[in-house]
Parts: structure tokens; C-alpha cells; sequence
């Protein structure tokens, strides 16, 4: 008899590719990790794991017995959740993970009209970049994560998440208030190769954006400042140190005196942004509640 949490481990390693990584995810020691994959190992009769240096590699039988583990953890999932439901269906709690832009937009207005719609409900946020929703998500994190689509993003098949899009915005090109190209009515991206750049750190899905829309344009950006925060990229490119891409919604409301957001011509890139939540959740209704919230919020914007 296979046990339940002994597949967890399995999914937590396979997600963060280290014993190290998978016990503290799962809040337990390297010690205890290993002991359960061990055991687990000798339920199925097969080996699960190779160790390859400090990493461990999951073999074939392993990859096979995930893709059952998917399902039966889902399926664990959604029987607790149904258990949840049946003692109490109109009260409880949710844990929604999001990126700034995304709060204001969206979360912010949607728990207003929630606390009419749905008053047995309370939602906890948490600001997460756009990349890390999903990971608080499928570590049990968080019960909804809005995030922006990026080449890390599970993908449509994937069966522990069902996603729901909200909204696509494009970038625009925000330039010194002096710029040569201040005053245009778009500008061609190839036109800023020369440019100095502010970009968001290594990692970012912004980051990524840019950089695949300057490599289509024919040029690799001169990348000299960082941040993370699109207030702090306005107020740099406002002192003249560079150009940036910013999607247009993450401005809306931002002081940024001295530097000018104008528009790319086609083809520009596009952040697109969705709710996700795992499969055993779609049902639940207040997560259909506040899903549907932030639908009606995304129409707005």
C-alpha cells in the first residue's frame, strides 16, 4: 500500500530538485525526506531516485509513478476539500497570492464587493512577484496565485492547475523627458539598441519579456540598472540613466514627472496575466466567488 504523504515528498522533490529544497517546503528534515523516499522506494518495489553528485535524478519508474501521483493527490485534495465544504460551504478562508500591479487592479476593488457578495469569506493576500504566485501555489501556499505568463508557467495540460485568463496589456516605452524619441507618436524598439537600459532583476518574467522583444528587434539591451519596483524604473529613467519597457497598467497612478511613456510600435510585447488555482479547488464556492470577482475587475481595467 503506497501512502499518500509519502507521494508529496516524491512531488516536492520533483518541483524543487533538491532533498534540501523538498524538506523545507514540506517543514520537515533532509534526514526525514530521505527516509520517506526510501520507504516509499520499497512500497512500489522499484528505484525512484538516482543520486547524481549533490542532486538526486528521478528515474524512469519515478516519473511514471508522479504522474499517478498527480492524480491521487488531487483526488486527496478534493475529498478534504469536500469534507470542508459539507461541515461548512458558506464561510472559510483563502490565501491569494499576487504581484503588485495586480493587487491594486484587481484584488484591491474585487475584496470590496466580496465583503457584500461573500461575507463569510476572508482573503488573505500576499504580494508575490509575477513568477512566484504559482510557486506559492503548487506548495499548498496559496489557494488562488494571479501571476503573468512566462516560460516557467506550467503549462495548459499541466493537471494541478486550471487557469483563467484576465487580462493582457502591452508594453510601452518609458524615456527621459528629453529623449530624441520623447515626442513620437510610437517608437520602433530598434531605435533604443543604442540606449542605456533599466530592467527588472534576472529572474523577473518582465525580464524575460524584454529581453526576447530587444532580441527579436536585432539588439541585446545595455542593461546598467535594476529594480523590481516600476516606481523605482520611472524615477531612474526620470534622471535620464536609461530607457525602460514597463507594461502600461503598472504606471497608471505613478508620479512619473520627467520621464514619458509612449507607445511601441508593432509588433510590442504583451504581459498577459490569469488567476490560477489548483485543480481540486475549481469547484470550491468561494474561490468561484472571488474568481469571479476578479474577472469583473480585469473587464474594467
Amino acid at each position: 500500500m503506497i501512502e499518500v504523504r509519502r507521494l508529496r515528498v516524491l512531488r516536492a522533490l520533483a518541483d524543487h530538485g533538491t532533498v534540501t529544497a523538498a524538506a523545507e517546503v514540506l517543514h520537515l528534515t533532509p534526514s526525514a525526506v530521505s527516509q520517506q523516499l526510501a520507504a516509499l522506494e520499497s512500497e512500489v518495489g522499484q528505484e525512484l531516485l538516482q543520486r547524481r553528485g549533490r542532486r538526486v535524478e528521478i528515474t524512469s519508474a519515478g516519473r511514471l509513478l508522479l504522474r499517478h501521483a498527480d492524480t491521487i493527490l488531487t483526488e486527496v485534495e478534493r475529498a478534504e476539500q469536500a469534507m470542508r465544504e459539507h461541515a461548512d460551504g458558506s464561510t472559510g478562508e483563502l490565501r491569494v497570492a499576487a504581484f503588485a500591479t495586480a493587487i491594486s487592479l484587481l484584488v484591491a476593488p474585487s475584496l470590496i464587493r466580496l465583503r457584500e457578495s461573500a461575507p463569510g469569506l476572508r482573503v488573505v493576500v500576499t504580494d508575490a512577484e509575477g513568477h512566484e504566485g504559482i510557486t506559492r501555489l503548487l506548495d499548498g501556499d496559496a489557494d488562488i496565485a494571479v501571476a503573468v505568463e512566462h516560460r516557467g508557467t506550467p503549462r495548459l495540460d499541466d493537471r494541478r492547475v486550471s487557469r483563467i485568463p484576465l487580462y493582457a496589456e502591452p508594453f510601452d516605452a518609458v524615456l527621459p523627458a528629453r529623449h530624441r524619441l520623447a515626442t513620437a507618436e510610437a517608437v520602433v524598439l530598434s531605435e533604443l539598441a543604442d540606449d542605456e537600459w533599466i530592467t527588472q532583476p534576472v529572474g523577473n518574467p518582465v525580464r524575460d519579456v524584454v529581453a526576447m522583444a530587444c532580441e527579436q528587434a536585432g539588439f541585446e539591451p545595455l542593461v546598467v540598472h535594476t529594480s523590481g519596483d516600476f516606481r523605482a524604473v520611472a524615477a531612474l529613467v526620470a534622471t535620464g540613466a536609461g530607457v525602460a519597457l514597463v507594461p502600461r497598467l503598472a504606471l497608471r497612478g505613478v508620479d512619473t514627472a520627467g520621464a514619458i511613456a509612449v507607445p511601441l510600435a508593432e509588433p510590442a510585447p504583451v504581459r498577459r496575466v490569469f488567476a490560477a488555482v489548483r485543480r481540486a479547488g475549481v469547484g470550491h464556492p468561494l474561490i468561484a466567488a472571488t474568481l469571479e470577482e476578479f474577472r469583473k475587475a480585469a473587464a474594467s481595467v
